[in-house]
């Protein structure tokens, strides 16, 4: 038969993700992507508790915060256009309170602290390698610090470059030997976004995108019992090699191109058992946020009784598995 795409074939697998085990992902709105996936799937996962970051090096600051900092005080955000901000923060964070931004920022951290101790996949999802630094004090900031969101503030309050592989290998070789250290079972699973970040130019996008591979290739030589590569970036330039996969604006996966990556993703990184479990809770995820247009009729009472006859039975079969967000109701 004659070949209409490029199959890509998928490197060794990690040690596989399981139900029951603690899993933390960051970076880009791709991570979101596969991150939501896993999670619906009844995986024990947090998605990027910063909010979606895009360069290696805020990544590494998220990670060295989250596992070995403090809560967050005052002095670490600031006040633009109406709104409160932190540079390690996405925008989503933003409130119009000193007090509400850091309750939010804390929020995420106290919650995350308790379930550290059994951390044992990360999931990194790098988007670019430019990274824009602080050219100012006037917010707080350090100079030369670099943020996660530039929050609209002036362009002149940043300069911009693009890292080599050499600069984020100096940041990640220490970070992950500490981890190593601290977390000896730690598998950690790396990928590139495939969303082409066109502001650079087509050029400059390959410029960054080679450096996040090189850089990549270079953790997991160097560190081949911890770090892995998952290609999703070329799942979708390669073997997805065409327009229909995309979004509208030509840029970004479309919602099937997402699921078929997801879906590549989970079965090289999930035990079988997971698997197995994973289409059943996300039929049930599915379920659960159905709504129904007549929640007081017999009909839906009948069916919220069957649903919960096989939340029964999937917690039964599953008892590791976690389903997320669900109503009081069925507790």
């Amino acid at each position: 038969m004659l070949a209409l795409h490029t199959p890509i074939t998928l490197p060794s697998s990690p040690p596989r993700l399981g139900y029951g085990q603690q899993a933390l992902s960051f970076g880009s709105c791709f991570s979101e992507h596969i991150g939501a996936y896993l999670r619906d799937g009844g995986l024990q996962i947090e998605v990027n508790p910063y909010g979606i970051q895009y360069n290696p090096l805020s990544i590494a600051a998220g990670i060295e915060r989250l596992l070995w900092g403090k809560p967050f005080e005052g002095k670490e955000v600031f006040e633009y256009g109406g709104l409160y901000h932190s540079f390690l923060h996405h925008g989503s964070f933003s409130s119009v309170t000193e007090a509400a931004i850091l309750e939010k920022m804390n929020g995420v951290y106290e919650a995350l602290r308790p379930q550290l101790p059994h951390l044992r996949y990360l999931f990194v999802t790098y988007g670019t390698a430019y990274v824009y630094r602080l050219a100012t004090e006037a917010y707080g900031g350090v100079m030369g610090q670099v943020v996660s969101n530039c929050h609209k503030l002036p362009e002149s309050c940043f300069t911009r470059e693009r890292m080599s592989p050499e600069a984020l290998l100096a940041v990640w070789i220490p970070l992950v030997e500490r981890l190593r250290h601290d977390y000896p079972d730690l598998v950690i699973v790396q990928t590139v976004s495939p969303v082409r970040h066109l502001r650079d130019g087509a050029h400059g996008n390959a410029l960054s995108k080679a450096s996040l591979l090189l850089f990549a290739e270079a953790l997991c030589e160097r560190f081949p019992t911890t770090c892995f590569y998952f290609p999703s970036y070329e799942l979708l330039l390669d073997e997805l090699r065409d327009y229909r996969f995309y979004a509208e604006d030509m840029v970004h996966p479309s919602p099937l191109a997402q699921r078929l990556v997801a879906e590549r993703f989970a079965s090289w990184m999930l035990d079988d058992e997971a698997q197995t479990g994973l289409p059943k809770a996300h039929r049930l995820h599915r379920e659960l946020r159905h709504r129904p247009l007549h929640a007081e009729g017999q009909a839906h009472r009948e069916r919220m009784e069957a649903l919960r006859r096989r939340i029964d039975l999937f917690r039964s079969e599953y008892p590791l598995a976690q389903l997320h967000d669900l109503p009081l109701w069925i507790d």
